[in-house]
């Protein structure tokens, strides 16, 4: 079996690395990453410059581009075969909630998920390292790794995988919380007097409510949320359809149709 491992944390972090040892067992193990940290990058995909990708060691690639980049170069130009697997992690910090729509990790899996691999992300909640760094996260994924190649995973659907930094007491499957965002955004002046800023600054809660990612890592637990590729938000459709917008009569076009 093939596993492609990559991440957005970069090609030399340990949770990557980490990830890749546990993973040996399984098959054979190959690792396409950014060549540096790409953290917060979505789902960005590189079109108006050359990706470069450098075989840094025998199936260890790093790209010069994101990790939608990375695992699309991957499975198209770096490797022979199609991969059984795509995991991407382990994330130094975790991605649920809202942060998902952010995070390069997840958009790495997503990407997999397009192109027909069964794929996971994988993140360990910190910010503190303190229990076993990332070994304990890395056996976590193998073992939900392992799961999936059994069951395989629904068409168009991926898992997202956030760990907790102690001894975890189970696995939860969830659904995708809610971020609290305070003031995010810092403004302050360079010694020339000019303005600068930094995103993010602020302090980040949560909604910690029963049945989510947040919830479930909060109280010691490996929280597994299915995530699926089509966004329509189901819900809203009959509200939407209150609004008559299909039969609204739009604005004719006075030059005429193009000839």
């Amino acid at each position: 079996m093939l596993i492609l491992i990559t991440n957005d944390d970069g090609i030399h972090s340990a949770g990557l690395q980490a990830l890749a040892d546990q993973l040996q067992s399984f098959g054979r193990v190959v690792v396409v990453a950014p060549d540096r940290e790409r953290s917060a990058v979505g789902h960005a995909l590189t079109l108006h410059v050359p990706l470069r990708a450098e075989e840094i060691a025998p199936g260890r690639w790093a790209v010069s581009g994101t990790p939608t980049d990375a695992v699309s170069l991957g499975i198209h130009g770096l490797l022979k075969e199609k991969p059984s697997l795509v995991i991407s992690g382990i994330n130094k910090g975790g991605n649920m909630g809202d942060d998902l729509t952010y995070s390069g990790t997840v958009a790495a899996a997503m990407e997999a998920t397009l192109m027909g691999v069964p794929a996971m992300a994988v993140s360990l909640v910190g910010p503190h390292y303190k229990y076993g760094d990332f070994a304990h996260a890395a056996s976590v994924a193998a073992q939900l790794a392992a799961t999936v190649v059994e069951h395989g995973l629904p068409a168009d659907t991926f898992i997202n995988v956030n760990v907790p930094n102690i001894a975890p007491l189970g696995i939860r499957l969830t659904r995708q919380g809610k971020r609290v965002y305070e003031e995010s955004v810092i403004q302050n002046r360079d010694p020339r007097g000019r303005s600068y800023y930094w995103i993010g600054a602020g302090d980040l809660g949560f909604q910690n409510l029963d049945g989510t990612d947040f919830h479930a890592v909060h109280n010691g637990y490996v929280s597994v949320t299915p995530l699926h590729m089509d966004l329509t938000n189901y819900a809203a459709m009959d509200r939407l359809r209150q609004w008559h917008m299909e039969e609204m009569s739009l604005p004719a076009d006075e030059e005429g149709p193009a000839t």
